[in-house]
């Protein structure tokens, strides 16, 4: 049998095949909800699949979404929707691929429904049995084919990007980016002594976790040192320091012991990342060369592993899709050169308004995405805002010297759990698009409704 022809399938006559299909619509329609519940029972008693799935997303996202695919299955039409079956499956695989769940699991699952279905095939005893389990089977096997494919053509190319990305991570200067770090770590310590040191009272300790250095080895070195037992170290050391040093520092019982303590902690975090750095090579440039700003190519490497990061660690991730107003009209007027002299100075106006642990790219034409890191839903509308507010006054050059007023609409989302981080694009596209239809020159949080 060729299963991928749907060979059996096609060999009944029409009446055979309408009567197994309309036998098969009756079990799914009657029993999906028992056989939904036991197929994710299974899975999430699964150490593996449980890593990828919670109750609340089950109940909330997917259980509905398994109930449409099993639908799908039993409604296909040979003469004509053969082709968007198979697209719906690939658009499937592509999503399983990007939230990187394991092609093995979809296996797995794929193997419980079969069984699920079966059973309840022969429980309820009607018709041709034999032939609505081989069509079922067939039928699921026709599916896997195609997410499978999509899949794996998907991880091919983010593995491809991920390694792209990570090259371009480690920066232009080496040297300079382990001297910015060293820098960073010993300005938050030497002003956590100085402020011992001048017996602030009451003053507050900032922990290393949250410091400009602390975001930089959550974000950027794991990507640029993944699996380094160095780095393990590292994060180590700075749990430490925030977990047992800084909540004892206030006392003044044994301050003399944890501060000797702290600084062998801050050497040993300093010659880490010495050790990081040692034998890595510059990468390739791979920003845009107009506005310097990170390409689109390497927005999947960068939100899939942020939104990985945010659910793992439940932190909150935001969105920021800005687009300039009437952009077109700065071309036509002034010229394409023009056009681009105002691309280069909004990236350079976005960039200086965010972090530098924050991610800046050109989406495309005059578009960008910012991502912010452990940043609410209300604290990325206030950048916004600010984004927005500077904008609007601030003069551009566009020619000898000549200048003109510009603004900018902006989609602000916040991600909600979601693993899949196209959901976290569409939620700032969406509210990108109201902007501009309410009016331009504002910006608006996505508040989860389709419009």
């Amino acid at each position: 049998m060729r299963t991928h022809d749907l060979a059996f399938f096609r060999s009944l006559d029409e009446q055979k095949r309408a009567e197994c299909v309309s036998g098969l619509r009756r079990i799914l329609s009657e029993n999906a909800d028992e056989m939904i519940a036991q197929f994710y029972d299974v899975l999430l008693r699964d150490d593996n699949a449980s890593i990828y799935l919670s109750r609340s997303i089950v109940q909330e996202r997917l259980s509905s979404a398994l109930a449409k695919w099993l639908k799908d299955l039993v409604n296909i039409d040979l003469a004509s929707d053969l082709t968007a079956f198979k697209k719906r499956q690939e658009i499937i695989g592509d999503v399983h691929a990007r939230i990187k769940i394991p092609i093995h699991l979809v296996l797995d699952g794929a193997a419980i429904l079969k069984g699920a279905i079966t059973a309840k095939i022969v429980a309820v005893g009607e018709g041709d049995i034999a032939a609505k389990i081989v069509i079922i089977n067939e039928m699921i096997d026709y599916a896997m084919l195609f997410m499978s494919k999509a899949y794996v053509r998907r991880s091919v190319e983010r593995v491809r990007v991920d390694e792209a990305y990570r090259l371009f991570s480690l920066g232009q200067d080496v040297e300079l980016e382990r001297e910015t770090q060293r820098a960073s770590l010993m300005e938050w310590s030497q002003k956590l002594l100085f402020d011992l040191l001048n017996d602030r009272q009451g003053f507050k300790i900032a922990s290393l976790g949250s410091s400009s250095f602390g975001l930089w080895v959550r974000h950027r070195a794991a990507v640029v040192f993944p699996n380094s037992s160095a780095l393990a170290r590292i994060e180590k050391a700075i749990a430490s320091i925030d977990n047992d040093i800084l909540p004892a520092l206030h006392t003044t019982e044994n301050q003399s012991a944890l501060l000797s303590r702290f600084n062998e902690l801050i050497g040993e975090i300093k010659y880490l990342l010495s050790d990081l750095f040692q034998g890595l090579i510059a990468a390739s440039n791979a920003r845009d060369p107009l506005t310097s700003a990170l390409t689109r190519r390497f927005l999947p490497a960068i939100l899939g592993r942020e939104v990985a990061v945010a659910n793992q660690r439940n932190i909150p991730l935001s969105l920021l899709m800005i687009d300039v107003d009437h952009f077109k009209s700065i071309n036509d007027t002034y010229g394409h050169a023009a056009g681009d002299r105002v691309l280069r100075q909004m990236a350079e106006a976005i960039s200086s308004s965010v972090r530098p642990t924050d991610y800046v790219i050109r989406y495309g034409g005059e578009e960008f995405i910012v991502v912010l890191i452990e940043t609410t839903a209300s604290e990325a509308m206030h950048i916004a805002e600010r984004i927005r507010s500077d904008f609007e006054s601030t003069p551009f050059v566009v020619e000898d010297g000549r200048e003109i007023g510009l603004t900018i609409s902006i989609g602000v989302a916040a991600h909600d759990g979601h693993p899949d981080f196209q959901q976290l694009i569409q939620a700032a596209d969406e509210a990108l698009y109201r902007a501009k239809s309410q009016g331009r020159n504002r910006s608006i949080v996505f508040d989860g409704k389709n419009e």
